[in-house]
């Protein structure tokens, strides 16, 4: 149990460190970490947790929680969380005095620049790795290309489309 433990500590204290843009950039090597590396649960499984963290209220990193819960319990769920928050945390209270004395240096725009397109990756990466594991028939994947084009489309609000995901899993049975 220590063992493990201390394997979810460093594995989300190093996605901690690499969580630029938020935790949703970091999913698919914690899904690679997981269910590839770890086999601690399926693909499946994984995409299940994501989507069950995304529709709770609360931070988008409940995640790692709920990962940290299904692999080694209370004790699983808090090494976790902490490992997901603390590195990144302490990085950020560390370094942002000297971030913002240089706040007007073309060097530190620049370097704001280049993150941009590398997070949107991590981001797209991310997009890919979830509808990969979700979409395992026709129907989810039709409900997942609808709900991508009326979020690109429209102004509805997604809890809408939240409810009408969950409707569509009832009439189906699959839910």
């Amino acid at each position: 149990m220590i063992a493990t433990l201390l394997v979810l500590a460093a594995i989300f204290a190093r996605l901690s460190l690499l969580a630029f843009g938020g935790g949703n950039s970091v999913l698919p090597e914690m899904q690679r970490e997981v269910v590839d590396v770890h086999h601690w649960m399926t693909a499946t499984d994984f995409t299940s947790l994501f989507a069950l963290a995304q529709a709770a209220p609360g931070p988008n990193m409940m995640v790692t929680s709920l990962i940290g819960y299904r692999v080694a319990g209370v004790w699983g769920a808090l090494v976790a969380t902490l490992g997901i928050i603390l590195p990144s945390s302490i990085l950020t209270i560390g370094t942002v005095s000297f971030w913002h004395r240089f706040r007007d240096r073309p060097w530190r725009r620049h370097v704001q620049a280049g993150l941009v397109p590398v997070t949107v990756g991590l981001i797209a990466a991310t997009a890919a790795v979830i509808v990969v594991s979700a979409d395992s028939n026709f129907l989810f994947a039709a409900v997942t290309a609808a709900v991508t084009a009326t979020l690109l489309t429209t102004k509805l609000h997604p809890l809408w489309l939240l409810g009408a995901g969950a409707g569509i899993g009832v009439l189906t049975g699959f839910f």
